[in-house]
């Protein structure tokens, strides 16, 4: 019988205009409330759900929105409000009824306009009984004309209005507190803010908030920060701390990780060496990985005072691309959600999109690495691991990976079988992405038809130091070394290439990771020289010189 009272009160308050007052009508809604207590969720969403329920009613659906997800998705889903109203009540429902509002396609452009900027992980309004509040006045502002109050410094407790007006007062109230706090917050390195907040349940204690020994974080499915608690909050929004091989492995198997040590980049404040702990999130209902949550600490010893000042200039430049991972980061976690399907069925044309927004996020965010990279290996605050690889193997695993691209062209790379060994102080990893680097931008700028000869000559000036040369391509042969050097993005056409920053950028990087290694690389007389210094001798059956 409850279930057949609930439904035909739903049925009459929805039919009832918003603004509907009476005694009977707040018993009705006070009913609706007692009867909720005593019907599962699933099934007060299939009473909405039932043809013929008519929900025109904007207080009613504040009240569903409000409700538990499946009540609120239904909610929304059956409403037939007007623009006006929806505008006016996105605010008030919760996330799950926000996302499921998403799925319509009736919706006004002004509706669309106020849903996308409510955003799909905002924080709704708490569940209510009325769809009004009052806050202790103090200050006075004015939205659309009318005057509207926010809350002091240290408010009242919520209380509900004996007569609860509207909820467009509602959400002027809140677009009131919000422009008036964006004026008046001003935010110091030691976490303070002056500006007013809503007693939301939030603790605000600045000395819970300031340590910068310690944060809690969490990151997306693609591993970035999307949530840092303290001080440092504004600044690993957008870093992927899971790069390093231990905690990319752990990360890539979604295993605990404990203890293990990071060293993060940046101001003093996050900057220096940190240690770890961190578990992977999955989604009640569905197992999806959510991404990993987990607690830095700073190394004891570390002063963050302390941290090293790097070269100015590099340290700027990391700064600005920290600034422009962020937002790019934060495209590429919505894109993969789209295209996951996390939120629910999509469209293929659209997970088609967000496939290539988060293939282009992706470039970008290795772009980004590259300009660190060439930063700090110029500004010498980057020491690559030393090692020991030969570098005419490198070559030659690279070019039969390039062959595919490259036969295309009839470009080819001639490496002789009777070349020594040359050896690089580098690791395996970072030879081979010298060597790709190398390869593909001599032969990305190649002409159809042409062969790019390697060779390796001992230098008789130097004890044990050989040099290796690779054929410049003829649309770089005849140009001066500094303006190959510092070739602009597009001056020089590349059928393929290492990075989005052209032939210029890829070998400059090249030079200082082969200067960071103890070697050299120039350009002269059509060749490209590699000076790989004292770390092998030709074979005693090798001549002093071998080339093509």
């Amino acid at each position: 019988m409850s279930r057949i009272e609930l439904r035909q009160l739903l049925d009459l308050l929805g039919a009832s205009p918003a603004h509907a007052r009476s005694p009977a009508v707040e018993a009705a809604y006070a009913r609706i409330t007692e009867l909720a207590q005593g019907i599962p969720p699933v099934d007060r969403a299939a009473i909405v759900r039932e043809p013929g329920l008519r929900l025109r009613s904007a207080r009613l659906v504040a009240l569903l929105g409000a409700s538990e997800d499946a009540v609120a998705e239904a909610a929304v889903a059956r409403a037939q409000l007007t623009p006006e109203e929806w505008q006016d009540l996105i605010p008030a429902i919760s996330p799950a009824a926000r996302r499921a509002l998403r799925q319509r396609d009736d919706l006004a452009p002004q509706v669309l306009r106020r849903l996308n900027a409510a955003g799909a992980y905002d924080r709704g309004l708490p569940p209510a009984r009325v769809d009004a509040v009052s806050f202790e006045p103090e200050l006075a502002v004015t939205i659309r004309g009318e005057p509207a109050t926010v809350p002091p410094p240290h408010p009242a407790p919520l209380t509900v209005e004996t007569d609860p007006g509207t909820i467009g007062a509602l959400v002027r109230r809140i677009e009131a507190y919000r422009q008036a706090r964006q004026a008046a917050t001003r935010i110091t390195l030691d976490g303070s803010a002056d500006a007013p907040r809503l007693p939301l349940g939030e603790d605000h204690d600045p000395a819970l908030h300031g340590d910068p020994t310690v944060f809690d974080f969490s990151t997306g499915p693609n591993g970035a920060i999307t949530w840092a608690d303290g001080q440092a909050a504004s600044m690993l929004v957008g870093l992927a701390p899971f790069t390093t091989a231990p905690l990319s492995m752990a990360f890539n198997q979604r295993r605990p990780i404990t203890a293990q040590p990071l060293d993060l980049s940046g101001t003093a404040i996050v900057g220096g060496d940190w240690q770890i702990d961190a578990a992977a999130r999955f989604a009640p209902q569905t197992g999806a990985f959510l991404g990993y949550a987990g607690r830095m600490r700073r190394i004891i010893g570390d002063d963050p005072a302390a941290v090293p000042a790097q070269d100015s200039e590099a340290d700027r430049i990391r700064q600005l691309l920290h600034e422009l991972r962020t937002p790019v980061n934060a495209i590429q976690g919505f894109a993969e959600v789209i295209q996951q399907q996390l939120f629910g069925p999509t469209p293929h044309e659209y997970r088609a999109l967000a496939a290539n927004i988060a293939s282009d996020a992706a470039r970008m965010l290795a772009a980004f690495e590259e300009l660190e990279r060439l930063a700090r290996l110029e500004s010498g605050a980057l020491d690559l691991d030393p090692g020991s690889t030969d570098f005419v193997a490198v070559l030659r695993s690279v070019a039969s990976q390039l062959h595919e691209r490259t036969a295309q062209r009839k470009v080819a790379f001639a490496i002789p079988d009777a070349l020594p060994a040359a050896l690089i102080g580098l690791p395996e990893s970072e030879a081979e992405l010298l060597g790709w680097r190398l390869l593909a931008t001599l032969g990305g700028a190649a002409m159809p038809g042409e062969t790019l000869k390697v060779g390796v000559h001992a230098l008789t000036d130097a004890d044990g130091a050989l040099q290796l040369t690779i054929d410049l391509p003829a649309s770089l042969r005849d140009k001066p070394a500094e303006a190959v050097l510092h070739a602009a993005v597009g001056a020089v056409p590349q059928a393929l290439a290492a990075g989005m920053f052209g032939v210029g950028f890829a070998l400059r990087l090249a030079r200082a990771e082969l200067r960071a290694a103890g070697g050299a690389l120039k350009l002269e007389q059509g060749k490209l020289l590699l000076h790989l210094p004292d770390l092998t001798r030709p074979d005693a059956g090798h001549s002093a010189q071998h080339t093509t």
